[in-house]
């Protein structure tokens, strides 16, 4: 009895499998779920925040975000094997079986969908649903039929902002939470397109469909990167233009704004690996920086 139980806790103890498991949940993934879900939640809150709600949607929002991040993992592990940048991951490096993964993603989809449902709002765990769905079940196998899938998965990506604003609102029908979801949305396709180009040849051998593979010379890449980045200019000034926002938050995001368009024309000049991987990381810290000028034009004035 005492083997067993020693058996049983050196395994419960095994920090390496608690770090693998924690792995799965693409922790940097998550965390960005969590403070755009937590920014559409206080620009929803109006004058006065409920910590309280916030924490609670946060603990909900986390549990499902992370589940979903597990959950895609497990459908993709085949092709993650097959790529250099992937090959490491939980699940392909056997570090965790697929059984576990499934138990282990759907336990977190479900619990933090029931806890957002009940102890948040409906509208917020109905968000927080579609997002799952959307990524799930349309964006992941997308990706190995259409470069389409770009647009696609843009769709859920944008999705946390308003969930946030959701579950401090309770309702969908405000012009700001859709600007908050347009400027994700627009955000977010220079940035897939932009890993697409650093890492086309690793997409190409899994069998991905990315836009890099069917458009050789950049020329469809080009026009859509720079599209989206002169869409993100009224998109983000049209948050103070409704009075949601202060000439702080204006002056950041417009700045920030202009120097990703920067790095979008130096890509669309040269059209190049070294072009996108500078447009990639241009693209992460352009999210975060909007999303200090939101807070601090709320804190501050």
């Amino acid at each position: 009895m005492k083997l067993t139980t020693d058996f049983t806790l050196s395994k419960f103890l095994n920090t390496e499998k608690w770090a693998a498991y924690y792995e799965l949940t693409k922790p940097g993934i998550t965390f960005s779920v969590l403070v755009a879900m937590m920014v559409g939640f206080v620009l929803g809150s109006g004058s006065s925040v409920d910590y309280i709600l916030l924490l609670h949607a946060t603990i909900g929002t986390c549990m499902i975000a992370a589940g979903t991040a597990a959950h895609n993992q497990f459908l993709e592990w085949r092709l993650d094997s097959q790529m250099k940048r992937t090959q490491k991951r939980p699940l392909p490096s056997s570090k965790i079986s697929p059984a576990a993964s499934i138990i282990f993603s759907l336990s977190l989809i479900f619990g933090g969908l029931f806890y957002l449902i009940f102890v948040v709002n409906l509208i917020a765990g109905l968000v927080s649903l579609a997002t799952t769905l959307l990524y799930l079940c349309a964006y992941t196998p997308l990706k190995r039929v259409s470069a389409i899938n770009v647009f696609v998965g843009a769709i859920p990506g944008a999705l946390p902002p308003v969930g946030g604003w959701a579950a401090a609102a309770g309702h969908l029908g405000s012009v700001g939470m859709w600007l908050l979801f347009a400027i994700v949305f627009f955000w977010q396709i220079p940035h897939v397109m932009a890993i697409a180009w650093v890492c086309k040849d690793d997409y190409q051998q899994a069998g991905f469909h990315m836009l890099p593979a069917n458009d050789p010379k950049g020329t469809k890449a080009t026009i859509l990167i720079l599209v989206c980045l002169l869409a993100l200019i009224p998109v983000c000034w049209g948050l103070f233009s409704i009075g949601m926002s202060s000439w702080l938050y204006l002056a950041g995001a417009l700045l920030s704004s202009v120097i990703f368009l920067g790095y979008g024309v130096i890509f669309a000049y040269r059209r190049s690996k070294e072009s996108a991987r500078k447009l990639m990381f241009a693209s992460f810290g352009y999210l975060p920086a909007v999303w200090v000028f939101v807070i601090l034009d709320q804190l501050l004035l």
